[in-house]
């Protein structure tokens, strides 16, 4: 029996995990993350749940990574620490992983084996091999899986674009001579299910960002993924073109083009590039810097420097700010905000709602088309897309001729198999989200975010007391304090108020009743609460500290 186990990634947008199992073999492609949505307050992100890898323990024989985005490698130290085997990526995806490792401490105990586009692989029965794919991260790989019933295609994040260049062209080629082989399932990525016709080329948008920057005589300032080092060596190009000098700004940025730069996928000349401390030397007109924010991260570089809390460089009239990025749903209004501030500070701002100035990493609907087309599978599954990207996908593939029966439409946790009678989705497995807070490693859950986001509506009220152990009579208090509920000085009556609430309650409770201080608590909670919300609306949270002495 071969299973096909989705951890993460299909039914949501990032957590992108698969693991693929024959008999005693197992392996993993890709152990990503996904960024907080509104609701988990304080969280930094999100893991899948490992809970089934954990459990096959020693069948695990290795990872195999696609491409450097953290929703495809994100998860990876979380993963190692807990089973350290074999990692296999290309030079640029292993780079930015090596980085990652190291800074979790891990880099030393993980094995990391490099693979390119084109070579094959064997973990236990089952037989991979690495197929070039264009996404907007350059050295992107799809898996090809060699298996007793039938070759697997896994197409990881692609676009296929025949303009493309420096390692950003997707393998037809390869991937139609699969289909030649015969394809038993196809796993393809459906996040732009929804579009129409065909992505745009790096080339193109290289185009757009000249004629925007073209003739400006204030500094230009460009705002992207540090990841996508194709389109940072178009704006390197325009800056040698314009006479301008190159900074960049941004540890990931940073990061990103110097392994780029190690690996020769990229070349900066020394006489172009300036560090950030030499930005007052020249002229405004000679200056393009490359940096982070563009989904409105509160402590990115752009933001910083809209907030004028960047040491180095704050944005004045006469600069020319580019978001060269999609707007991420959920951060529209951060990004909203950042747009908004720039304009308040006279920089004038070019975004994608105005201008063409970024291209998609994820095939549009001809694309993906042409991709069943090449590879005529026999069995289709949809992957990587919130549940509407896969139905709609799933309805694509079967306008193109592929039979509904044999389109599989799995979401996480739904295993699909595969033997001599064919395929089908049969068994669950246990799956879910790891929130991680710090250095907290799923302790926070649903509860503690119910807490969280009661404080940060309604706030927090504190009663402390003392009691005479012996007598019982109140020794010290009450006193209330509030933190986010209201202003004391405007409602100080609310909480003198609240005080008769609780010293009603006390007397309520005779000094020889047994549990006392507990159910004082109790009786507390519940009558502040009703006595809040009769007089304000409000219902903040009640921490009563009651001690005997």
């Amino acid at each position: 029996m071969l299973k096909l186990i989705p951890l993460g990634g299909l039914g949501e947008i990032g957590l992108n995990m698969m693991a693929v199992q024959y008999n005693e073999t197992l392996f993993v492609i890709d152990a990503g993350l996904m960024f907080p949505e509104e609701y988990m307050l304080g969280v930094d992100f999100v893991i899948p749940d490992m809970s089934y890898l954990k459990k096959a323990g020693p069948k695990v024989s290795g990872i195999v990574l696609t491409h450097a985005h953290e929703d495809h490698i994100g998860a990876l130290p979380y993963l190692l620490r807990d089973i350290n085997v074999p990692v296999f990526g290309t030079a640029f995806t292993l780079g930015i992983a090596r980085h990652k490792l190291e800074e979790y401490g891990i880099l030393p105990s993980s094995k990391l084996h490099e693979v390119s586009p084109g070579e094959h692989l064997k973990i236990g029965k089952l037989e991979l091999e690495f197929i070039r794919v264009g996404h907007s991260v350059v050295d992107g790989v799809g898996v090809a899986i060699r298996t007793p019933y039938g070759l697997i295609v896994h197409t990881g994040d692609f676009k296929i674009n025949h303009a493309a260049s420096g390692g950003m062209t997707t393998d037809v080629n390869r991937f139609a001579r699969c289909g030649e082989d015969g394809v038993l399932a196809l796993l393809s990525d459906s996040t732009n299910v929804e579009k129409e016709g065909y992505t745009a080329s790096a080339e193109e948008i290289g185009e757009a960002l000249y004629r925007a920057t073209a003739g400006h005589k204030g500094r230009v300032i460009i705002s992207l993924f540090a990841s996508n080092i194709v389109r940072i060596g178009k704006i390197v190009d325009i800056a040698k073109s314009q006479g301008r000098k190159v900074v960049l700004d941004g540890k990931s940025i940073e990061t990103s083009v110097n392994i780029a730069k190690s690996l020769g996928l990229m070349d900066i000349p020394e006489k172009l590039q300036i560090d950030i401390n030499r930005v007052g030397d020249f002229p405004d007109e000679e200056i393009l810097m490359i940096t982070t924010g563009s989904q409105g991260e509160p402590m990115s570089s752009l933001a910083r420097m809209a907030t004028r809390t960047h040491k180095r460089v704050s944005i004045r009239k006469g600069d020319l700010v580019i978001l060269s990025s999609k707007f991420i749903p959920g951060n529209e209004k951060a990004i909203g905000k950042i747009i908004n501030k720039l304009y308040r500070l006279g920089a004038d701002v070019i975004y994608e709602k105005i201008s063409d100035i970024h291209a998609s990493g994820h095939a549009f609907k001809e694309e993906l088309k042409l991709m069943m087309t090449l590879t005529r599978p026999k069995y289709f599954v949809p992957i990587h897309g919130e549940y509407r990207h896969l139905v709609l996908h799933a309805h694509l593939a079967e306008k193109i001729g592929i039979p509904k029966e044999r389109i599989l439409l799995a979401e996480n946790g739904q295993v699909i198999e595969f033997d001599q009678k064919g395929g089908r989705i049969r068994d669950r497995v246990y799956t879910g989200r790891i929130l991680i807070d710090g250095k907290g490693i799923g302790d926070v859950g649903r509860s503690v975010l119910k807490e969280r986001r009661l404080l940060s509506e309604d706030g927090l009220v504190v009663v402390n007391m003392a009691f005479d152990e012996e007598t019982g009579i109140v020794t010290y208090g009450p006193e209330v304090v509030s933190r986010g509920f209201i202003f004391e000085t405007e409602s100080g009556h609310l909480l003198e108020d609240a005080k008769c609430v609780i010293l009603e309650i006390v007397e309520e409770v005779p000094p020889e009743t047994p549990n006392r201080i507990e159910k004082i608590r109790t009786k507390l909670r519940t009558a502040l609460r009703q006595y809040f919300y009769f007089a304000i609306q409000r219902r903040p949270v009640i921490l009563p500290f009651i001690v005997e002495v």
